[in-house]
Parts: structure tokens; sequence; C-alpha cells
């Protein structure tokens, strides 16, 4: 087996991108690397039984050029006896490069999602991969990205070739007479990797390091099993994208940062745009006495209430909603947020005890006598006031939510159930004194917050009276 087949098998074993029997499609685009992979995937499938498929994605962008590299690749599949899959994209204005890489992943992981393929294999060489970790190290990137492109991704995507040099793939296909075209594009110096391809590494390796593609990436591959090692303890430590902020304090600050960035990737779905000062920020907010504050990061909306720190996407404004209720002796349900209420009449015996109607803490008893019968569910607004039982008069329920440490961002969906305007319910703080069942009651309201959703939601109020389906 010649040599660059050798190395690219025991790459492909290495790390385990392709199983017997696998669906593999390759990436041809034209050029050499990717018409390289074809070849050198061509020749391992027998053994390896894979069977293969040519995808081609044609953007577009260069016109006639665009359309002979379509049919170069429609061409070599043909020759190979191979199936293909050739689509064309138009791109939205903007970043080009940008659209296009994420238009072909797109088409990759729906091949890959609808089943019709196992892996797509995509034709990176090391070249790419110095590359990529020049470029974010001087974007300011910390270790995720100077572990650069990786061998094999979660969603099925595997890169053969990323441990062989370019040079290395073109006099392979040299010394075999295998046809590739160029693409025009890759010269021009109004791509920042291009600027970086054919100027910058040239001079690193002229004045500083004979060998600094391959420095680089061993460094990917040294960043990359760090990652691989993080992964499982950033889950550990930051399960939610809510941070508790005595745990980040006591984190040492490398941890503390590897968490904040988990978070925010978590939400947001990639880190892009995000860097050394927005995590620094986040930090600082932990750091702060203030148990308030907030940061703004592209794509994000970091907020502090207490000790904890949010990180969730641009805050869109919550639907209030508004349920008019006329209890039953049935238990029936109305839907809120991520949870349900649920309300029903009870005629007490004489001889019971309103402790004998309830369950768990998360249930409440309403005097049903003394309560005027024009009941909502609904959001809580500002000015609410509340008497807890116990409690010598109305409190500002704001006054309560501070001294519970409940989060502002949790304030805005919370429930109470107002009798006029009245709130004689709340969630957490239960029933209202001057409206709590007693020994001596006949007639009891018991409400119920649960966890998740009992039926599927309701529109809220429209208007002075609401739709009818809206009535419990």
């Amino acid at each position: 087996m010649p040599e660059l087949l050798q190395s690219v098998a025991a790459y492909i074993d290495r790390h385990r991108m392709l199983e017997p029997g696998h669906r593999v499609g390759v990436a041809v685009s034209g050029g050499a690397d990717s018409v390289c992979l074809l070849h050198v995937l061509r020749e391992l499938a027998p053994g390896r039984g894979l069977c293969l498929t040519v995808l081609h994605l044609d953007h577009g962008l260069r016109g006639a050029e665009s359309r002979a590299d379509a049919e170069f690749v429609r061409s070599l599949a043909a020759g190979f006896g191979l199936p293909a899959a050739i689509r064309q994209v138009t791109l939205p204005a903007g970043n080009v490069e940008q659209a296009g890489r994420e238009a072909r992943l797109a088409f990759f992981r729906g091949l890959i999602g609808s089943g019709q393929l196992d892996r797509v294999a995509l034709g990176h060489n090391r070249r790419d991969q110095a590359e990529t970790v020049l470029f974010r190290f001087l974007r300011g990137s910390g270790t995720a990205g100077l572990a650069g492109i990786h061998p094999v991704t979660s969603d099925g995507i595997v890169r053969p070739l990323l441990d062989i040099g370019r040079e290395e793939i073109e006099t392979w296909l040299r010394d075999r007479d295998i046809p590739w075209r160029e693409d025009s594009t890759n010269v021009s110096p109004a791509f920042a990797r291009n600027r970086i391809r054919h100027d910058l590494l040239p001079q690193l390796a002229r004045d500083w390091n004979p060998q600094i593609e391959e420095t680089l990436a061993r460094t990917a591959e040294w960043a990359a099993a760090e990652e691989i090692y993080w992964q499982s303890e950033l889950d550990r430590l930051a399960p939610t994208p809510i941070l508790d902020v005595a745990t980040l304090r006591g984190l040492p600050v490398a941890v503390a940062r590897r968490v904040i960035r988990r978070a925010m990737e978590r939400v947001k779905g990639d880190l892009r745009s995000i860097d050394f000062s927005h995590v620094e920020s986040i930090i600082d907010l932990a750091q702060s006495p203030r148990g308030h504050g907030g940061v703004q990061v592209p794509g994000l909306d970091i907020v502090r209430s207490f000790n904890q720190i949010r990180i969730a996407r641009h805050p869109v404004a919550a639907t209030p909603y508004r349920y008019p209720i006329r209890p039953s002796t049935e238990a029936r349900y109305l839907p809120l947020p991520g949870s349900s209420i649920c309300l029903q009449l009870i005629e007490k015996t004489e001889t019971s005890r309103v402790s004998d109607y309830v369950y768990n803490s998360e249930m409440g008893c309403l005097d049903w006598g003394r309560l005027s019968g024009s009941l909502v569910l609904r959001n809580w607004n500002p000015g609410d006031r509340f008497q807890p039982i116990g409690s010598t008069g109305p409190r500002k329920m704001k006054s309560l939510f501070q001294a519970a440490r409940v989060p502002v961002w949790e304030r805005e969906q919370w429930p109470v159930v107002a009798d006029g305007a009245s709130v004689v319910w709340t969630r957490r703080f239960g029933v209202a004194g001057e409206a709590a069942a007693a020994d001596s009651t006949r007639v009891i309201l018991r409400i119920q917050e649960m966890p998740t959703p009992a039926v599927p939601p309701l529109n809220s109020e429209s208007g002075s009276g609401g739709p009818a389906s809206n009535r419990l």
C-alpha cells in the first residue's frame, strides 16, 4: 500500500472515523484536497466495506467557473461508477465565506440526519489545520479555539486527510496524473485565510520555524485532547446556563473561564464574536459585592440577580397571560410557561381539618365563602400586594421577592390568583391570610402548581371577557 494511503488508513483507525458498512458521503469541490480524498477512499473502500457517494454543493459565486466545477465532479463520480448528489444554493449577502461554510454543513448534516448517509468525509489537510489555529490565535481565541479543526465531530463529519500536508497531496496526484481544478478565489487577498496562507505562514516558515505547519497542527492536537477531557468536567460543573456566584468565586480562574465559555456556547450555539474581555466581564460580575448587574455580549444577555448569573439569548418580552377562573368540583387545569395550575372546589366535612386536603407544599386552600367569585389567574404585575399568612398587613410582592431572593428573570411570568384587585394566592408564598381556609370553612378552593403542563396551552384572555375556552 502506498505511503499516503497507509497514513490515511492509520489516521482513520486512530480516530475511529469509519466502520464497516458505513455509507460515506465524500465532499468533492474539485480541488486537489477533495479529489485526493475521493481517490484514497475509493481505494480503501473495498477492504473496509464502505459505500461511497460523491457530494458537491454549487454556490454559483464564480459563474461559469462554478458550473464547470460541478460538471468536473459529476464526470469524476460517473467515471468511478459512484452515485453523486450535486446541489445548487444561493447564498445571502454579507460574509459569503461564512455563509458558504454554513450552507455546506447544512447540506451534509441534512443527508446524515435523514438517514441517507452515516458519515460525510471532508478534505481538510494539515495546512488547513495550521491556518485555522493561527487565525484563531490572532483573533484572540482560547484553548478551545486552538483545538482547530476536529478530525471527527459529533454530527458525523470526518476529515481523513487532516494529518497530511498539502504538498504531499499534490505530489501524490501528480505522480498518478490525476487532474484537479483550481478555485480562483483561493488567491484573492480579500479573504483573511488567503493572506495567512500566502503571506504570513510562508514568512513564519522562512524567518522563524521551517516546520511551522507541523508545529501548529500538533498544537491543535494537544489542545483538542485537553478539550475532550474538559467537556465532561464542564458538563458537571455547569449543567445549566444559570451559574452560581459562590461556585464561580471558588473555582480557579482557569476553570471559571471555561465554565463561563461552556455556558455561553450551550445557549448561543457557538462562541463566534466571544472574546477574552467578555469572559472577564462575567467574572467581574460574579466578584462584585453588588447582587445585581448585567453584561451585554454578542448574541447574549447576561444578568446577575442575587447569587445567580443567568446566560440567555437577547431578552424577549414576556407574554402576559390572564385566565378567568370558574372552578368546578372536578379538578381542572390551566397551563403556565413550564408548569400548570390545578384548581378544584371541595366540600369539606364538618369533622375534617384543612390539613387533610393539603398533600405537599405546592398546595394551598382558599375559603370559597370569602371570595367574590370573580377570579383570574395571571402573571404578577408591579404594584401587586399580598398578605402572607401570619402577616399583620399586605406587603408589596416586590419586597417578598427581595426577601425570598427570587431572581428577576423568574418574576415576569410569576403566577398569582387575583380576586378583583386582591392577590389571594401566589407561587411559593401560598394563600393570602385574609382568604385562607380554616377548619370552619365549608367549601375549599384547592390550588396546586405542577411542574409540567397538564394540558396543551390555551390562548390567554383577549378583550374584556376572553373566549369561553379560556374559562375554568
